[in-house]
């Protein structure tokens, strides 16, 4: 979520109609997601793709958006565009359900994404009494709401997630939770580098700093996050130790240091002198994202490496390496900040190693053929088939 450009959401009148500007840096993977979104179009004038503005298509594109990148909604005016037909008791209960959230502690995203979800199935079923809703009503919801807008499958899995929340806060509706089902997410594989492509990014970036947060984030699997918020306190040099404090699912984390990072460590701090951030940017405040997936991409052309490379990439490279070392799955989840060993799993996939010591049966079958004591004349794919 954190690898990809900002969004930026902003209202403004165009071709006589009060459109929703969807504003971001080029980047093919955030075109090909606002493309999936019914009505979208590029204006060369605007320099932005841009929506009707309703509250559908802002819902529509948190959730195509979600878990891919931020969305900055300081731009809109939310009052607007969240406007529905509830009545007082039920902006009561939602507003409770707000504060319910929150005490949980759950992250300020998922607050606005549940109780988003939660308003519009609310407001979808108005004028039925809320203790009269069973699970075909939300099958209902679905088939009408997320199916014909043609929602991501991680936002219906958001929605039953809420919804489970809610019958908890508000037991008194007929939904059986236990019967309430999440679709099967999908499951890509992480793209990887080999070291060796690690190592020819790193020697092809001159800047000292940018050099630094590379080998970093590399050699310690961080998120672009935690890099970003890294600070000089969380370095325990003496113990070839880094603090990851406030991680994904607010977790810490230790990790260690490698030595052959310390002395560009050293070399780097002597030479930028940051005050509290590993690295600064204005006003020794924090650097920038998108800073750092700039300068990535530039030292990937460098270094002629035409594949995509994110920060995550390199975050997957190292959980790929470590397995490939023969380091223990549960080792890996832990250096990693994973709440759960399945999430680490998907690197036994793309094991190269392993992959690697696999005997392909086209192999195989021809080494058979072609045997020593075969009289039959050998068989070459490339000509004499």
């Amino acid at each position: 979520m954190k690898d990809l450009p900002e969004i930026h959401l902003e209202q403004k009148k165009h071709k006589k109609k009060h459109q929703l500007l969807v504003k971001f840096p080029y980047n093919d993977i955030l075109i090909n997601k606002i493309r999936t979104i019914d009505g979208a179009t590029w204006s060369r004038t605007l320099k932005s793709w841009y929506v009707e503005d309703s509250k559908e298509n802002l819902q529509l594109i948190l959730s195509t958006f979600k878990n891919i990148t931020t969305v900055n909604t300081n731009g809109i005016s939310l009052k607007e565009v969240f406007k529905r037909n509830l009545t007082p008791d039920q902006k009561k209960l939602l507003n409770s359900f707000y504060l319910y959230l929150k005490g949980k502690r759950y992250s300020k995203s998922t607050i606005q994404t549940y109780t988003f979800f939660i308003a519009d199935f609310v407001n979808f079923y108005t004028k039925t009494p809320l203790d009269e809703l069973t699970n075909r009503n939300v099958e209902l919801f679905i088939e009408k709401v997320f199916i014909e807008r043609n929602y991501s499958v991680s936002s219906q899995r958001q929605f039953i997630s809420a919804l489970k929340i809610f019958i908890a806060f508000y037991p008194f509706t007929k939904i059986n939770d236990l019967v309430l089902e999440r679709p099967k997410k999908s499951r890509k594989l992480p793209s990887v580098l080999s070291q060796e492509e690690v190592l020819q990014i790193i020697a092809a970036t001159q800047n000292l700093k940018h050099r630094a947060i590379i080998a970093l984030i590399y050699s310690c699997g961080l998120r672009i996050s935690e890099l970003i918020n890294l600070k000089l306190a969380d370095f325990h040099i003496e113990r070839k130790q880094l603090i990851v404090k406030n991680g994904k699912g607010r977790k810490d984390r230790y990790v260690s240091l490698a030595d052959s990072f310390l002395p560009l460590l050293s070399n780097y701090y002597h030479s930028y002198k940051p005050k509290i951030y590993f690295v600064e940017g204005q006003n020794e405040g924090r650097y920038s994202a998108e800073s750092v997936r700039q300068f990535l991409k530039k030292s990937c052309l460098k270094a002629n490496i035409n594949k995509r490379v994110t920060p995550h990439t390199l975050r997957h490279s190292y959980a790929t390496h470590l397995l490939e070392n023969g380091v223990d799955i549960r080792y890996i989840q832990s250096l990693l900040g994973h709440a759960k060993p399945e999430t680490t799993m998907i690197y036994t996939h793309v094991k190269r190693k392993d992959l690697m010591e696999i005997q392909n049966p086209l192999d195989t079958a021809i080494k058979k053929i072609n045997k020593p004591d075969n009289n039959n004349e050998k068989l070459v794919l490339s000509g004499n088939i």
